[in-house]
């Protein structure tokens, strides 16, 4: 398969199709952001990169960091950590408060902030420099010290923190919060506000198309069986509520961002990594769901 060739003629569909979409705007730091950029980086098993349009250039990854702290707590906190958070696809906002009370205090997964918010609180009493070791790990995914924290964008969404603190709220009244708020709420903006290219993301997600193998950090991130089930979810619960289409669209496991970035695997063959700061009304970027739906669409293999 001639990935570069592929990602060129993906792109060039995309450009000349031109899907519109808006900027996030409620984070407002990102509301500066051109949305004229777009980018793909392909990264197959043996490490090599396949990249077009704007792939080099840093974006603010956002929701996409929850693959990454998931899977640094996913083993450790074993059965523990699914009494504390579900694995069921939400269909509601993924800052939805009404499900968050209606499921007392269980979030419905951990891609949704409620969940999310459990997870990173779940490293907050594991670690004691949370977002150094987050910060360490991604770089270790990514094989070089990549990871940038915009300082803007954790400020700016530090200052529109109201819904995010009540969902921390919420969780500390139904005791499924065990950290200080404010001290976790610290570490969620700042993993949100994580800046990495698309080939640096790529690169982070390659272990969970090589069975839990990262070949960039040279050893077993987590187990085959670990794998699966984080790319499971991923494919579920990974798009907001705009899992089921993106799934029958596209059909791979895959992260996205308000920020316009989409990480994907596709297992025992590729990571690949898309980013268009603009986003549909789900919060989905228009032209990266579209890129990725054009690419399985070319390939001759699928994950089903």
């Amino acid at each position: 398969m001639d990935y570069q060739a592929l990602i060129e003629e993906v792109y060039k569909e995309v450009q000349n199709e031109n899907p519109r979409g808006k900027v996030a705007d409620y984070i407002p730091e990102l509301a500066h952001v051109d949305g004229n950029q777009f980018g793909i980086a392909l990264v197959d098993l043996e490490g090599n990169v396949f990249g077009v349009g704007d792939y080099q250039t840093p974006f603010s990854i956002q929701s996409v960091s929850k693959v990454h702290t998931l899977t640094m707590v996913f083993h450790v906190f074993k059965s523990k950590l699914w009494s504390r958070v579900n694995v069921e696809p939400s269909g509601n906002p993924f800052n939805s408060i009404a499900q968050l009370e209606y499921e007392k205090g269980i979030p419905r997964n951990p891609f949704i902030n409620a969940g999310a918010l459990v997870i990173t609180d779940a490293l907050c009493s594991k670690f004691d420099r949370p977002f150094h070791q987050i910060s360490d790990f991604i770089n270790e995914l990514s094989g070089h010290q990549c990871v940038l924290m915009n300082p803007e964008v954790k400020q700016s969404e530090q200052n529109h923190a109201e819904r995010n603190t009540a969902l921390a709220y919420f969780l500390k009244a139904y005791k499924n919060f065990e950290n200080k708020v404010e001290d976790v709420l610290d570490v969620y903006f700042s993993q949100c506000a994580i800046e990495m290219s698309c080939t640096d993301l790529a690169k982070s997600f390659s272990f969970l198309a090589n069975d839990g193998y990262s070949i960039f950090a040279n050893r077993e991130i987590v187990s085959e069986s670990h794998a699966r089930r984080i790319n499971a979810l991923m494919l579920t619960c990974g798009f907001y509520d705009e899992s089921g289409e993106f799934a029958f669209r596209v059909g791979l496991p895959g992260k996205s961002g308000v920020g316009g970035g989409i990480a994907a695997v596709m297992p025992h063959k590729f990571s690949i990594a898309v980013w268009c700061p603009e986003l549909n009304e789900k919060g989905n970027s228009v032209k990266s769901i579209k890129a990725l739906e054009l690419l399985t669409d070319k390939l001759k293999f699928s994950l089903f």
